[in-house]
């Protein structure tokens, strides 16, 4: 046998060896470098009306769009000469240290990406050093949620028309050892998502011809679903129908008072855009608020969050903390987000992307990217820890 001959040979076999592992979720995600790579392997993974759901927004998805473009367009300005041999992440969120600037984003129906859902994102989370906040939504209950879990969780709330069911979610919470509320509140009426329109998605989902196609062409998924798989909001005995039409539009600043009440610990207030109301969630008691527009799902058309991070900040002063939802997807858009103020930042499609690619392990694979281009983006910005960024490291 010649040496080229036996090369190729001793090459098919080192090929035949890794195959299995080329084809298990650790060794899928491994090669994935950036959540944009993720989000393509998930795409693969996930059939697309499931994929749609967590990936679409509202209507033509403007605003979902602008939530990346603006950040996009922000730029940073290094500083050279400064000693970046160690890079130091942490912060603190309501008191608690965290050892990275982000927590685990409230997702609904996160198990429709993958069967273990929420308890993966929630165990990546913790072994981050980081928190989760799990959602109303979520696909597995709360108390699902903590046994899993060891790690710090919020809780994510609705406020519906029935309060008795509101005031049943708020001792749940309290009884997993949930640390803080935060309640969303720019969902009077769900936002029109045409991709799950146009897929025809529903929960419980219905079994049509294209569905039957989809699971065919991703029998892992489909075989792992049918076993194991959360057909609906494990925290609520419901479907999106009976979800929609518990939601509230009568919800006004004084049903926030009323959560005030009912709820002890630290809350927060995740849906703020325009100065005046996180002044006034502020005012009601809040500790903290979230800049978001829920991921472009409801008000296509409304201001990016990045655009409106800077004037909540500014009204907000020193009263509370502000977070900052929406678009991220690089360890460069963290530092900017930080860097106009930003405490921490929210993470939910680039962990759900991670998450359809190959379940825990492709969550834990996004925080990693994330984590590596962080720390990168702050050498290289010449700044030596997150809690020293402001708004001098970013140009205009």
């Amino acid at each position: 046998m010649s040496d080229f001959a036996r090369l190729v040979r001793d090459q098919l076999r080192a090929d035949a060896q890794q195959l299995p592992d080329r084809w298990s979720a650790e060794g899928r995600v491994r090669r994935c470098g950036s959540i944009a790579e993720l989000r393509a392997c998930a795409r693969r993974q996930v059939p697309r009306p499931a994929f749609d759901f967590a990936d679409g927004a509202a209507m033509d998805e403007v605003t979902a769009q602008a939530n990346l473009a603006d950040l996009e367009r922000l730029r940073i300005l290094p500083r050279p000469l400064i000693d970046v041999e160690e890079i130091d992440l942490t912060t603190t969120v309501l008191g608690r240290r965290v050892e990275v600037p982000w927590l685990g984003a409230p997702t609904g129906l996160t198990g429709l990406q993958h069967v273990r859902g929420e308890l993966a994102v929630a165990g990546a989370c913790a072994a981050a050093g980081t928190l989760y906040i799990a959602s109303t939504m979520s696909s597995y209950t709360i108390e699902e949620i903590r046994a899993s879990c060891d790690g710090p969780l919020w809780f994510q709330l609705y406020v519906f028309r029935d309060r008795g069911l509101v005031a049943d979610l708020l001792g749940r919470a309290r009884d997993a050892r949930c640390e803080a509320l935060v309640l969303t509140v720019d969902t009077p009426r769900l936002g029109s998502r045409e991709r799950d329109r146009r897929n025809g998605f529903t929960i419980p989902p219905r079994v049509t011809a294209r569905s039957l196609v989809e699971g065919a062409r991703r029998p892992v998924w489909t075989r792992a679903f049918l076993r194991e798989g959360r057909l609906g909001p494990g925290n609520l005995a419901a479907g999106l129908e009976e979800f929609a039409m518990q939601i509230d539009p009568t919800l006004s600043w004084r049903d926030l008072a009323w959560v005030r009440e009912q709820w002890d610990g630290p809350l927060v207030v995740k849906g703020v855009l325009h100065p005046d109301d996180a002044r006034r969630a502020v005012e009601l008691g809040a500790q903290a608020v979230v800049v978001s527009n829920h991921g472009g799902r409801q008000l296509d058309g409304a201001a990016s969050t990045i655009t409106a991070l800077p004037g909540v900040l500014d009204a907000v002063g020193d009263g509370a903390e502000v977070y900052f939802d929406g678009g991220v997807r690089r360890g460069a858009d963290v530092l900017k987000a930080v860097a106009l103020g930003a405490r921490a930042v929210l993470l939910g499609r680039a962990l759900l992307y991670g998450l359809g690619a190959g379940g825990d392990a492709g969550v834990a694979r996004a925080l990693g990217i994330l984590r590596g281009e962080l720390e990168l983006a702050l050498a290289l910005a010449g700044c030596p820890a997150v809690g020293r960024l402001d708004r001098s490291w970013l140009a205009g």
